[in-house]
C-alpha cells in the first residue's frame, strides 16, 4: 500500500514529532509514504476568500505531482486535507474551471487530470488499514490510559466535501484510540473549534478558548490526542503561556498508536512535545513490568 505523502508546512517547520511518528507507524503497518518531490503549500484555508482561482491552482499543482506519481494523497494536517479535497472535488466537477486552472498550471508544466483522491492519515488508517488489522498489531496495549480526543473542524467539515464520519457525532478517532487499548472518554465541548483560525485577529480569545478545553479534558482524561498540527499548537501554546499551567500532555495520534505497536518512546519524536509526556513512557514501563510479573507468577 503506497501513498503520496503531503506533510504540509506547519508539520515540516514546527512539529517533527508528528511527521516522524506518522512515518514510523505507517512503516510498521506496511504502508509506504512516498515523498512528493517539489510539493509546496496546500494553498491554505484562507486564500480562497481572497483569490479563488489562485488558491485552486496552488492546490492543484500539488495534486498534479501525486497524479504524476500515480498515487493517492495522504495528509497529516486537517487544513491541508480540506484544501486539497475541496480543490480536487471542484476541479473534477467543473470542466470550465478546470480549464481555467490548467491554463495557470501550464506555466509550471502541470495539468490537473482528476485521477487521484485525497485523504487524512486518520481516514487512511480507519478505512484502508482497518481497526481489526491495527488491533492485531498492538502488542503493548495502553490499558488504563484515559484519552480526550480532539477532531478539529477541518477533518469533518464541510461534511458534503469531506464525506467522512458524522460531523455531529464522529467516532473514527475515538475508535482508533480505543484500538490502542486506551480509553477514549467523553468530555464537555468535545467538538468545539480550537479557535486557532482567529489567532491573528483575537489572539487572547484563541488562548482563552484553548485553555478552557484543556482544563475540561484534564478533568476526565490523562492526555489529549489530536490529529491536526494547528489544533495541537493551540492546545500546547495556551498552556505554556500560563503562570500555572494545567500541564496536560498533548499527543499526536501516531505517537499514541506507535507506543501501542511497540515502537520505542524515543523513536516517536516525543522530545519535540513541549508539555512533558514522560508519564506515557512511565505508563508503558509499568505495563511491561506488570506483564513480566504476571508471567513470572
Amino acid at each position: 500500500m503506497r501513498y503520496a505523502f503531503f506533510v504540509g508546512c506547519t508539520t515540516l517547520a514546527r512539529l517533527w514529532g508528528y511527521e516522524v511518528s506518522a512515518r514510523k507507524v505507517a512503516d510498521h503497518l506496511g504502508v509506504e509514504l512516498v515523498d512528493m518531490p517539489g510539493s509546496g503549500c496546500c494553498g491554505t484555508t484562507y486564500l480562497e476568500t481572497l483569490d479563488h482561482k489562485t488558491a485552486l491552482a496552488i492546490a492543484a499543482r500539488n495534486i498534479c505531482i501525486a497524479e504524476e506519481m500515480g498515487l493517492d494523497i495522504v495528509a497529516v494536517c486537517n487544513g491541508c486535507t480540506e484544501v486539497l479535497t475541496k480543490a480536487n472535488k471542484e476541479l473534477k466537477e467543473d470542466p470550465a474551471l478546470r480549464a481555467d486552472v490548467n491554463e495557470v498550471l501550464k506555466d509550471f508544466g502541470k495539468e490537473f487530470k482528476g485521477t487521484v483522491e485525497v485523504k487524512h492519515f486518520v481516514k487512511m488508517l480507519k478505512e484502508d488499514i482497518g481497526l481489526e488489522k491495527i488491533g492485531s498489531e498492538v502488542n503493548r496495549p495502553l490499558k488504563g490510559l484515559r484519552v480526550g480526543v480532539h477532531y478539529g473542524c477541518h477533518m469533518l467539515k464541510p461534511s458534503d466535501v469531506m464525506m467522512y464520519d458524522d460531523p455531529e457525532v464522529p467516532t473514527s478517532l475515538d475508535e482508533l484510540v480505543n484500538a490502542t487499548g486506551a480509553q477514549s472518554v467523553a468530555y464537555p465541548n468535545k467538538l468545539e473549534c480550537c479557535a486557532g483560525p482567529i489567532m491573528g485577529v483575537r489572539e487572547d480569545v484563541t488562548w482563552s478558548v484553548g485553555l478552557e478545553k484543556v482544563e475540561n479534558v484534564k478533568k476526565y482524561a490523562d492526555i489529549m490526542v489530536t490529529a491536526c498540527p494547528f489544533c495541537y499548537l493551540t492546545y500546547e501554546r495556551c498552556q505554556l503561556i500560563q503562570e500555572t499551567s494545567p500541564n496536560l500532555p498533548i499527543v499526536h495520534y501516531p505517537q499514541l498508536l506507535g507506543l501501542a505497536l511497540g515502537i520505542s518512546y524515543d523513536e516517536l519524536g516525543f522530545e519535540m512535545n513541549k508539555i512533558d509526556t514522560s508519564r506515557l513512557q512511565e505508563f508503558v514501563e509499568e505495563y511491561r513490568g506488570a506483564n513480566l510479573n504476571d508471567k513470572t507468577d
